[in-house]
Parts: C-alpha cells; sequence; structure tokens
C-alpha cells in the first residue's frame, strides 16, 4: 500500500494530496528497545542480554534473538493494528543495535535490516512508521529505559555521547530519506537534561545535522524532563512536530479510581484535560501540531480498577480528539500490563520465569507497574531519614521518593535479581531458546479485547463525525475530510 509524503502545515499534519493526517498509532515497545515490565527480565536490557548469554551460551542467544526479533512484530501484528483503524507505528530502538561501545562511529548492518523490516512490513498495513531513538550512548534519562543501568544521565555530560547520537541520525536520514512510509523522526525518546541548558543547543545541531541530508521528513522532538517540559525551546523548527508524553495518575498509581482519588489528588476529566493542557501549551502557542508521543494505563487484571482506567483512556482520546492531537498508545505487545496483545500466561516463556515474576512483584523491582506494599518496611525509614535529615533534597527529575525507589527497588534488588533470571535458563537448549521466544508470535498472543474494542470504536467515531481541519481553516476540531 503506498502511503502520502507527510509535513507539517501550520498546527496540523498534511499529506501531500492535502489532507489533513491525524496520527493514531501504538508504540513497539519492547522490540528492538526491551524494557523489563514488557518482557518479564530485572533490570536493564543489557543486563539481560549478558545473562541470557551466560545461560544459554552464543548459539542459543543468537536464536533466542533472532525469533524473537522475527515474531515479536510481524505481518500479523502490524495487520492487527491496522484492522483496529491504527495508521501509525513508533518504533523505538536501542543504539547498541547499530553500533558497540567498543567500536563507536562502525554501524552495525543487522540494526538497519531489522529496522527495515519493520518498516516494510508497517507499509504492508498502510501503517506509517515514526523511527524513534529509544536509547542513546551515554543514556538520555535516568531510568531502565534508555538502557541505563545507573541513575545518571551522562549523555548530557560527554559530547563524545552526542556526536555518536549526531553520525546514527545522519546515517539513519541518508537510509530513508526517500522513503514515505517513514512518517519521520523522533531523535531522542524522553530527554532529561538537569541543567535544561543543554539539550536546546543539542536539537539544534541535530536538526542541522538530519536536514543537511534530508530536508523532508518530519522531526518529533520530545521535550525536557521525559518529554513534559519545553522551557528549553523558543522558535519552533521548520516542519517539526513538538512531542509530550501524557501518563495519567489515576492509570498508574496503586489504589486510584477514575474519577477519584490517586496519591492524594483528585482526577476527574476535567483535570485530566487541564493537564493535557498544560504539557502541550507551548505547541498551541507557538502553532505546532500536536502528538501524544506515549500515553496509557496499565491494567490490573482487577474488573473494576480496569474499567476505570479504560474509562480514563476513553477521555484522554476524545480530549485528543477535541484539540486535534495526534496519539501513540504505549504499547503493542507485553507479558500483561499494559499491551494492546499480551503473551499467553500459559506459554513457555512466562511458565518459565514465573519464580522471577512473582519475586519482582512482591519486592516491588520494576519502576513501571510494580508496588512498593511489600517492602514499606525498607522503604519507609530510609525516605523518614532523608526527609528528617535533608528535608530540602528533591533531585531531578521526580524528587526524593521517586529518586530513593529507584535506588533501592530498581538497582540495589533488581542486579541481584538479574542471576534469579539467569538461572531460569540453566540447560536450556538452542531449539528450546528458540521457541521460548516463540511465545511472543501474534497467533500465541492474547488480544486484550476491551482495550482493541475502545481504540476500534473511537476510531470508527472519528472517522464518522470527520473532526479534523483542513489546511487553511481557523482552530482546531473544523470539521474536514479525514484521512486515517
Amino acid at each position: 500500500m503506498s502511503l502520502e509524503w507527510i509535513e507539517v502545515r501550520g498546527d496540523r499534519l498534511v499529506a501531500s494530496s492535502g489532507e489533513v493526517v491525524t496520527l493514531a498509532g501504538v508504540g513497539l515497545g519492547g522490540w528492538l528497545n526491551m524494557e523489563n515490565f514488557i518482557t518479564g527480565y530485572p533490570g536493564t536490557e543489557s543486563q539481560q542480554r549478558k545473562a541470557l548469554r551466560r545461560a544459554l551460551g552464543e548459539e542459543g542467544c543468537r536464536r533466542y534473538f533472532d525469533r524473537f526479533l522475527t515474531d515479536f512484530f510481524d505481518a500479523a501484528d502490524a495487520r492487527h493494528l491496522a484492522s483496529l483503524g491504527l495508521n501509525s507505528v513508533r518504533i523505538p530502538f536501542n543504539y547498541r543495535h547499530f553500533e558497540d561501545d567498543d567500536r563507536p562511529f562502525a554501524h552495525k548492518a543487522e540494526g538497519f535490516a531489522w529496522l527495515d523490516r519493520a518498516i516494510g512490513l508497517c507499509a504492508d498495513a498502510g501503517l506509517y512508521a515514526i523511527l524513534d531513538l529509544h536509547a542513546v550512548p551515554g543514556f538520555q534519562n535516568q531510568n531502565w529505559h534508555s538502557d541505563n543501568p545507573t541513575h545518571w544521565a551522562s549523555f548530557w555530560t560527554h559530547r563524545h555521547f552526542q556526536d555518536r547520537v549526531v553520525h546514527l541520525w545522519e546515517a539513519l536520514a541518508d537510509r530513508y530519506r526517500d522513503n514515505p512510509t517513514v512518517a519521520g523522526y523522533n531523535p531522542v525518546n524522553e530527554p532529561a537534561d538537569p541543567s535544561g541548558e543543554v539539550i536546546g543547543p543539542f536539537y539544534a545541531r541535530l536538526e542541522r545535522a538530519i536536514r543537511a541530508v534530508d530536508p523532508r521528513h518530519v522531526l518529533f522532538l520530545d521535550g525536557n524532563r521525559y518529554s513534559t517540559d519545553f522551557s528549553a525551546f523558543t522558535e519552533p523548527f521548520a516542519n517539526t512536530v513538538y512531542t509530550a508524553h501524557d501518563y495519567a495518575l489515576p492509570g498508574m498509581a496503586a489504589g486510584s479510581e477514575y474519577p477519584g482519588m490517586a496519591r492524594g489528588e483528585y482526577f476527574d476529566r476535567q483535570v485530566v484535560e487541564e493537564t493535557f493542557l498544560r504539557r502541550t501549551e507551548f505547541m498551541r502557542r507557538t502553532g505546532t501540531p500536536i502528538w501524544i508521543g506515549e500515553f496509557g494505563p496499565v491494567y490490573t487484571g482487577d474488573p473494576a480498577v480496569d474499567q476505570s482506567r479504560l474509562r480514563l483512556l476513553r477521555d484522554q482520546l476524545d480530549i485528543y480528539r477535541a484539540h486535534g492531537a495526534s496519539w501513540a498508545l504505549w504499547t503493542s505487545k507485553d507479558i500483561g500490563l499494559q499491551g494492546l496483545v499480551y503473551a499467553d500466561p500459559q506459554s513457555p516463556y512466562l511458565r518459565r520465569i514465573a519464580p522471577v515474576l512473582e519475586k519482582k512483584a512482591r519486592l516491588g523491582v520494576d519502576s513501571w507497574g510494580g508496588v512498593d506494599t511489600g517492602i514499606r518496611d525498607v522503604l519507609g525509614p530510609i525516605e523518614e531519614l532523608f526527609a528528617r535529615e535533608f528535608p530540602d533534597f528533591q533531585p531531578y527529575p521526580w524528587g526524593r521518593r521517586a529518586w530513593v525507589n529507584l535506588l533501592v527497588r530498581h538497582i540495589l534488588l533488581a542486579e541481584p535479581m538479574v542471576g534469579d533470571f539467569e538461572r531460569c535458563f540453566a540447560g536450556v537448549t538452542p531449539d528450546e531458546a528458540a521457541e521460548l521466544a516463540g511465545s511472543f508470535a501474534f497467533d500465541r498472543c492474547v488480544v486484550r479485547t476491551p482495550l482493541a474494542d475502545a481504540l476500534r470504536d473511537h476510531l470508527a467515531a472519528r472517522s464518522r463525525l470527520g473532526l479534523e481541519r483542513g489546511p487553511g481553516s481557523e482552530g482546531r476540531g473544523r470539521p474536514t475530510t479525514t484521512q486515517g
């Protein structure tokens, strides 16, 4: 299926035919950039890969990841996304697929080959692809999803790391400059520059480098502080979308209700919309398009809680439609927390790692989706100590309590648990390793039907209402022809 080029025209994305394009998509989390809550390992992707190499050997490890990368996103997955009415896929990837730390600036062909394959699958299904560098050398933020084993984002203090990212994007831009299936480039996911002084000049440098190679594709630039802070930016770049992430607290906090309380705050649709408006103020002020690059609740298995969170999701989708915002739901596939589809709980892979999943849940190891109930006897005294001895200490980016949780739960407890994960694969043959990875094939997974229905209904209603704005119209939400 041939897709038209898209570009920024005023505050909307527009196809070469002149039709408005509102991107409605999903993030392909956990594929070329793996995350612990998505596939179940503790710690970071690099720690997991080393553990599996030790347990499976070189051949078994290669067979495992070749099968995983083939089955996690295949033609059936792309067709399913298109069947819901979605028109785009955000493809996160880790820089390690494209270069090794001991050979910086020397690019590896296999990373580009996997990306080519995913873009081709998207094209066949009529889906745009947005290329998202989710983990950069030196780590652009303080958390696990940048493959960061520490709590320091060294990318912002070492020019060497920045040089490597510019070099990689020059290569990516050169490779895809003539491919309209690629809607654009999302150069750095969720940056967190503590000073706020490096991100602006770096983006300016990166924009010049990409435009020198590829002047046509749209840039999707995340705000600072995990794509929530745009204070470092002034005049927008040409053909650029500034992207916010819009996770809502009642969709994540344990014990929350919607509408209702979450961590001592009341949330209803009005509060959710006010948060969206605050996070997108820069885009609305500068008259540039809005793209919510990530959002979405997590699911608990409790029917009442999950219905509440689906209501939150529907409200967010309606808010985005009312303001003409494009979006990408997080995430497409996982082991049951958030994905549109998820691995069967009785799959060989999940049965094998069940002891680790139980221990992770008991100790609240995962930063995303985990709870600290089981270790309050440890965290409580630490938090009280810091409140007493360092009452003014509010470390970047989320303050003292989040900082303590990251250090204790996601580093101190997660690192030794990597050994537990490794032992789950003791004695597994290469053939068995490939079969375990095959647990993520679409036909072996479970569709989260209520979520799929919510997306399908929303997109069908959007198409019927035609609430897109054509070029030259005034204000967001004016009816005209809809594409996608």
